[in-house]
């Protein structure tokens, strides 16, 4: 087990928030802040040189274009995960962030849990999408024809009610259990999963777990 603190550096151009946010991660023992900037090309060039497990990064930072930073980071530091903090509820730029190599976006609104919860799973390799975008990329995901950047992170093709039946398993309910929650038959909860296992392409269930938990259907 690696004891070692998971280092992240902040860059956000407001001087209160990244306050805010060195004092938050102060209190966890398994956190450390490493180095903090307010502006953009010197965030991409700290990320450069202290390599931080976690880039905690603002989507527009003065001196760069929108996620000009997040591509810049990625080329020269790709070991290091970016997690975007922004106020941004927008769908077509949490598409364009995933496709740059973003693995977390976080709405600034958020929880102070939730964005510790969030920095913690990029960490360990995971994808971390605020909660409260789940409903948006859902429904902006599916009925597409084509895959988009937004499939990093989402299965793709899922329909609604294979979402619910996802979720419900990832939680540990049996097929019986969630044809109850859900007014519907066992045999349809049955071709439901066969259909999930397709479009995934797994039958794990700690593997749907894994995409649940980074879709944020899990409370």
């Amino acid at each position: 087990m690696n004891d070692n603190p998971i280092r992240v550096l902040l860059a956000d151009d407001h001087a209160v928030l990244r306050a805010g946010l060195r004092a938050l991660l102060a209190t966890q023992p398994d956190l450390e802040v490493v180095g903090e900037s307010g502006e953009g090309g010197e965030a991409v060039r700290l990320t450069e040189s202290l390599r931080p497990d976690v880039l905690l990064l603002d989507v527009t930072m003065p001196g760069n274009e929108r996620l000009a930073a997040l591509r810049a980071a990625r080329q020269r530091a790709p070991q290091t995960r970016v997690l975007l903090l922004t106020m941004h509820e927008d769908e077509s730029l949490l598409r364009e962030a995933l496709g740059l190599g973003a693995v977390g976006y976080v709405l600034k609104k958020a929880a102070e849990s939730e964005l510790l919860t969030a920095i913690r799973a990029v960490a360990r390799g995971e994808a971390y999408i605020d909660p409260a975008l789940t409903k948006v990329m859902i429904d902006g995901y599916l009925g597409r024809e084509e895959h988009t950047a937004a499939s990093a992170a989402l299965p793709g093709g899922l329909s609604p009610r294979e979402v619910d039946v996802l979720r419900l398993t990832a939680e540990g309910y049996a097929n019986k259990e969630i044809a109850e929650k859900l007014s519907i038959s066992v045999k349809t909860v049955e071709t439901h999963k066969a259909h999930i296992a397709e479009k995934l392409g797994t039958k794990s269930r700690v593997e749907w777990l894994r995409l649940a938990r980074a879709m944020g259907l899990l409370g």
